[in-house]
Protein backbone atom coordinates (compact mmCIF):
# COMPACT_ATOMS: atom_id res chain seq x y z
CA UNK A 1 0.00 0.00 0.00
CA UNK A 2 1.52 3.23 -0.98
CA UNK A 3 0.65 6.21 1.64
CA UNK A 4 2.62 9.06 -0.48
CA UNK A 5 0.38 11.69 -0.60
CA UNK A 6 -1.79 12.44 2.92
CA UNK A 7 -3.81 15.97 2.47
CA UNK A 8 -1.19 18.34 3.30
CA UNK A 9 1.94 16.67 4.67
CA UNK A 10 1.39 12.94 5.27
CA UNK A 11 2.47 12.06 1.77
CA UNK A 12 5.71 14.28 2.56
CA UNK A 13 5.92 12.31 5.78
CA UNK A 14 5.03 8.95 4.41
CA UNK A 15 7.33 10.04 1.48
CA UNK A 16 10.43 10.11 4.78
CA UNK A 17 8.78 7.22 6.63
CA UNK A 18 8.01 9.32 9.35
CA UNK A 19 4.10 7.36 9.18
CA UNK A 20 2.89 4.42 10.40
CA UNK A 21 2.10 1.38 8.13
CA UNK A 22 -0.41 -0.64 9.39
CA UNK A 23 -0.93 -4.04 7.50
CA UNK A 24 -4.43 -4.95 9.63
CA UNK A 25 -7.62 -3.48 9.39
CA UNK A 26 -7.27 -0.36 12.13
CA UNK A 27 -9.44 -1.46 15.08
CA UNK A 28 -12.92 -0.16 16.90
CA UNK A 29 -11.12 2.50 19.16
CA UNK A 30 -10.85 6.37 20.41
CA UNK A 31 -7.69 7.81 20.15
CA UNK A 32 -7.06 11.17 22.47
CA UNK A 33 -5.60 13.76 21.04
CA UNK A 34 -2.10 12.43 23.22
CA UNK A 35 -2.13 9.44 21.83
CA UNK A 36 -1.94 10.50 18.23
CA UNK A 37 1.69 10.18 16.33
CA UNK A 38 2.87 13.54 16.01
CA UNK A 39 5.02 15.50 13.96
CA UNK A 40 6.67 19.00 13.95
CA UNK A 41 7.60 20.14 10.34
CA UNK A 42 8.68 23.31 9.18
CA UNK A 43 4.91 24.23 8.50
CA UNK A 44 3.13 23.07 11.40
CA UNK A 45 2.78 20.03 13.74
CA UNK A 46 0.72 16.80 11.99
CA UNK A 47 -1.28 14.47 14.53
CA UNK A 48 -2.69 11.13 12.80
CA UNK A 49 -4.97 9.64 14.56
CA UNK A 50 -5.39 6.55 12.25
CA UNK A 51 -3.65 5.54 9.26
CA UNK A 52 -4.51 1.75 7.81
CA UNK A 53 -7.31 -0.28 6.01
CA UNK A 54 -10.66 -1.21 7.33
CA UNK A 55 -12.96 -3.34 6.79
CA UNK A 56 -14.70 -0.99 3.62
CA UNK A 57 -11.61 0.82 2.51
CA UNK A 58 -8.26 0.07 1.20
CA UNK A 59 -6.67 2.75 3.05
CA UNK A 60 -7.89 5.56 5.56
CA UNK A 61 -5.68 8.19 7.11
CA UNK A 62 -7.29 10.59 9.69
CA UNK A 63 -6.04 13.48 11.66
CA UNK A 64 -5.24 17.23 11.95
CA UNK A 65 -2.63 19.80 10.65
CA UNK A 66 -2.32 22.89 13.35
CA UNK A 67 -0.49 25.49 10.12
CA UNK A 68 1.34 27.77 11.25
CA UNK A 69 0.57 31.91 9.80
CA UNK A 70 1.53 32.38 5.97
CA UNK A 71 2.31 28.54 5.91
CA UNK A 72 1.07 25.74 3.54
CA UNK A 73 2.11 22.17 3.83
CA UNK A 74 2.95 21.53 -0.15
CA UNK A 75 1.50 23.10 -2.96
CA UNK A 76 -1.06 22.27 -4.26
CA UNK A 77 -1.17 18.63 -5.02
CA UNK A 78 -3.69 15.54 -5.91
CA UNK A 79 -3.87 11.87 -4.92
CA UNK A 80 -5.61 9.20 -5.31
CA UNK A 81 -7.90 9.33 -1.85
CA UNK A 82 -10.87 11.56 -1.64
CA UNK A 83 -10.70 13.44 1.14
CA UNK A 84 -12.54 15.75 3.46
CA UNK A 85 -11.05 18.60 5.64
CA UNK A 86 -12.43 20.84 8.55
CA UNK A 87 -11.41 24.18 9.49
CA UNK A 88 -11.67 23.87 13.39
CA UNK A 89 -9.50 27.37 14.26
CA UNK A 90 -7.71 30.15 12.40
CA UNK A 91 -8.39 31.31 8.92
CA UNK A 92 -7.01 31.05 5.02
CA UNK A 93 -7.32 29.84 1.43
CA UNK A 94 -8.15 26.26 0.43
CA UNK A 95 -8.26 25.96 -3.62
CA UNK A 96 -9.71 23.30 -4.92
CA UNK A 97 -9.40 22.70 -9.03
CA UNK A 98 -7.98 25.86 -9.03
CA UNK A 99 -10.46 27.89 -7.22
CA UNK A 100 -9.69 29.82 -4.13
CA UNK A 101 -12.18 30.44 -1.32
CA UNK A 102 -11.90 32.05 2.07
CA UNK A 103 -12.02 29.64 5.28
CA UNK A 104 -12.40 30.02 8.67
CA UNK A 105 -13.92 27.75 11.69
CA UNK A 106 -16.81 25.20 10.43
CA UNK A 107 -15.84 25.35 6.75
CA UNK A 108 -15.14 22.10 5.32
CA UNK A 109 -13.79 20.79 2.07
CA UNK A 110 -14.48 17.61 -0.27
CA UNK A 111 -12.25 16.92 -2.75
CA UNK A 112 -12.69 13.85 -5.42
CA UNK A 113 -9.59 11.67 -6.10
CA UNK A 114 -7.56 12.86 -8.92
CA UNK A 115 -8.44 16.78 -8.53
CA UNK A 116 -6.22 19.11 -7.46
CA UNK A 117 -6.24 20.82 -3.73
CA UNK A 118 -4.37 22.71 -1.33
CA UNK A 119 -4.69 24.81 1.56
CA UNK A 120 -2.70 28.11 3.06
CA UNK A 121 -3.00 29.82 6.80
CA UNK A 122 -3.63 33.46 5.79
CA UNK A 123 -4.25 34.70 9.38
CA UNK A 124 -1.99 35.85 11.54
CA UNK A 125 -2.33 32.83 14.29
CA UNK A 126 -2.40 29.06 13.66
CA UNK A 127 -4.69 27.49 11.43
CA UNK A 128 -6.07 24.20 12.90
CA UNK A 129 -7.84 21.42 10.02
CA UNK A 130 -9.20 18.35 10.43
CA UNK A 131 -8.76 15.51 7.81
CA UNK A 132 -10.01 11.98 6.35
CA UNK A 133 -9.07 10.77 3.37
CA UNK A 134 -9.50 7.80 2.01
CA UNK A 135 -9.59 4.79 -0.65
CA UNK A 136 -12.31 2.10 -1.45
CA UNK A 137 -11.30 -1.53 -2.08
Amino acid sequence: MERRNFIGSAGLLAAAGMLPSHAASLSNTVVGAGSAHVTHEPFGDVSIHFDGATEQLRSLTAGSVRLKPGMEPHPPHQHPEEEIMTIAEGTGEIVVDGKVTKVGPGSMMYCAAGHTHGIRNTGSVPLLFYFSKWKAR
